[in-house]
């Protein structure tokens, strides 16, 4: 039964009229909003015991930066285990980690150094879920409500990413930090006690073993992707548009008192509008339902990104930061559901599981190298230039981008 109250948006509809989409859809956004007010109280909490720009860097730098190791191997594993068992462990090591961040606060044991160790655990669990996780929605619709599956996942994100800074601000100002991630964990626990409740075909839950090792199966998803002439130049640049604007976004804590002179509750209105944008270019991206114009999207939100993100370290006016916020957002979001829904489209699903690790490879990744960069330049340069500087080569990054789009467009948006 088709959900009439989204009529105007009928592609998004039709994804939400599956059972176990609503399910799986749900427990996203349960525990990515936990994520997101987790996120927050520990960017905030490293600021509060350091008053370090790199410091918070770190602290993103040690969540994303598993990645980097762990995310092509997640991969090759959920291409040949039960990636509903496989989410479900992963999910739960998330939930036990903010347990431990708020044990250790409640008893006064908490040093930044076993913050950055427990971020990174979290970091290496996250890394393991997101392609399991990810493999499953082709066995929650038909193929014909692929792409619109894949823009209703963003589309919880980036729900989540408003919802849970509204979340996070009047908690964290009024009762502190250790509220903030013991509710990430019941978020995730939640999450996980409901992913065996999911009816996944065999085929799309289970992926087979090839024989060969893990590591094998590893390097044979690198090579898929770099051979592939329209996934590859598509991750690509990708990468490198998440490591020049993305860490920004990872360490708005030193922006947000540095330049607006602001605390907590700026904090959470600048990380909502960032999410308020993403929200309602995501709804957009997600009524479109079709490949079409995809690449262009993707590759043209780059440029605008790295225009609103000029606009908003250029002021010092608070309001107009809040409105570049909310287009960075915006930007960011159609972007990210564009290349996520052209890759899961055109990926052979024996290599599905290694191409999105990937892509989840990118977005955890890739910022975490460009906070840690920013962080450490802003200690020397201030913040503002040093983020100028890397919209100016994001700049340059597009125009890359704008003169493969033929290509990608055939090799991308043809495939049915």
């Amino acid at each position: 039964m088709a959900f009439r109250g989204l009529a105007p948006f009928g592609a998004l509809g039709r994804a939400l009229s599956h059972r176990d989409a609503r399910i799986f859809f749900g427990a996203s956004l349960t525990s990515w909003t936990g994520l997101w007010v987790h996120q927050i109280a520990v960017a905030w909490l490293a600021w509060e015991m350091t008053k370090s720009a790199v410091w918070v860097g770190m602290v993103a730098f040690c969540d994303l930066a598993p990645a980097v190791i762990f995310s092509p191997i997640a991969g090759a594993v959920a291409d040949r285990m039960d990636r509903v068992k496989l989410t479900m462990a992963s999910q739960a090591v998330i939930a036990l980690e903010a347990a431990a961040i708020g044990a250790l606060l409640l008893t006064g044991h908490l040093s930044i150094g076993l913050l950055l160790a427990l971020e990174m655990c979290k970091g290496t669990a996250a890394s393991f879920s997101q392609p399991a996780r990810q493999s499953l929605m082709p066995g929650l619709v038909p193929r014909a409500d692929l792409p619109a599956a894949v823009a209703c996942n963003s589309l919880c994100y980036n729900v989540a990413r408003f919802v849970g800074p509204a979340i996070a601000g009047p908690l964290i100002a009024t009762a502190g930090v250790v509220p903030a991630v013991f509710l990430n964990s019941l978020a995730y626990l939640a999450a996980t006690l409901t992913m065996p409740s999911l009816r996944v075909d065999a085929a799309q839950r289970r992926g087979a073993p090839s024989g060969v090792s893990v590591w094998a199966d590893t390097i044979a998803g690198f090579r898929y992707a770099g051979r592939h002439p329209g996934i590859g130049p598509l991750l690509a640049f990708a990468a490198i548009a998440s490591v020049l604007m993305r860490g920004v976004q990872e360490i708005l804590p030193p922006f947000v008192e540095r330049l607006f002179a602001r605390g907590a509750d700026g904090l959470a209105m600048l990380t909502a509008c960032i999410g308020i944008g993403a929200l309602f270019s995501g709804l957009w991206v997600a009524s479109r339902g079709k490949l079409e114009g995809a690449v262009g999207l993707s590759v043209g939100a780059v440029a605008c990104q790295a225009i609103f993100t000029i606009g908003f370290v250029s002021t010092g006016f608070f309001p107009f930061a809040l409105l570049c916020a909310a287009l960075m957002g915006a930007a960011g979001s159609v972007h990210g559901i564009s290349t996520q829904t052209l890759v899961q489209n055109a990926a052979d699903p024996s290599m599905r599981g290694r191409v999105l690790s990937l892509w989840g490879m990118i977005v955890r990744a890739c910022p975490a190298s460009g906070a840690l960069a920013l962080g450490a330049a802003g200690e020397i340069f201030g913040l503002r230039w040093p983020t100028i500087a890397a919209m100016l080569v994001a700049l340059l990054v597009f125009a890359w981008g704008w003169s493969r789009k033929p290509v990608m467009v055939a090799e991308l948006e043809g495939r049915g």
